[in-house]
């Protein structure tokens, strides 16, 4: 655990300081002190590496907003307020803010991406059925569209959307009938 540890802090030192193109097994494997071969076994790929990396971080960053998700009264506004504040997040930590450039590496622009986002975007609204438990039977449904949405909003900010009340109004008018019922 230690190592692994050791490792994805090395991988988000090195995408800090030189961008995802910068970051390599051989890279993160010196940066963290262990071999190649313990990357390997730990990870299996570089994309792996930088999308366990770049997760960690988000839920890290993102696990800090659920006191004011929390305080929300419906599903759907508890989605809302998660995306805002993981565009706040994107937007305001330096490495969270690479997702941002389309550069070769990015595991946003990587096709296995969705595969590799579910899971964490699963996490984040897990709080959802401790708080309606009538929300489990569409919690995929919901996650899935919450993602899109988010990545969308993240990627491809505009006027529209560019302030956080502008963006809870877009998202409330797409999300609130892709609710169950009860939110």
């Amino acid at each position: 655990m230690r190592s692994r540890r050791k490792i994805l802090d090395a991988t988000l030192d090195l995408i800090a300081s030189d961008g995802f193109e910068g970051v390599t097994i051989a890279a993160a494997a010196q940066s963290a002190g262990v071999t190649r071969q313990t990357v390997y076994s730990i990870f299996g790929s570089r994309e792996e590496l930088v999308s366990q990396a770049i997760a960690g971080l988000a839920v890290e960053v993102l696990g800090g907003i659920h006191s004011r998700s929390n305080a929300t009264d419906t599903t759907c506004e508890y989605v809302v307020e998660l995306i805002v504040a993981g565009r706040a997040a994107v937007r305001a930590h330096p490495v969270l803010a690479t997702l941002l450039q389309a550069e070769r590496g990015n595991p946003v622009f990587d096709t296995g991406m969705m595969s590799r986002a579910k899971p964490v975007a699963r996490e984040l609204l897990a709080p959802l059925v401790e708080r309606d438990p009538g929300v489990e039977s569409s919690l995929d449904d919901i996650v899935e569209i919450a993602l899109r949405l988010a990545l969308s909003v993240v990627l491809f900010d505009d006027d529209a959307v560019h302030t956080d009340d502008d963006l809870r109004r877009f998202l409330t008018r797409w999300l609130l009938p892709a609710m169950p019922s009860s939110s």
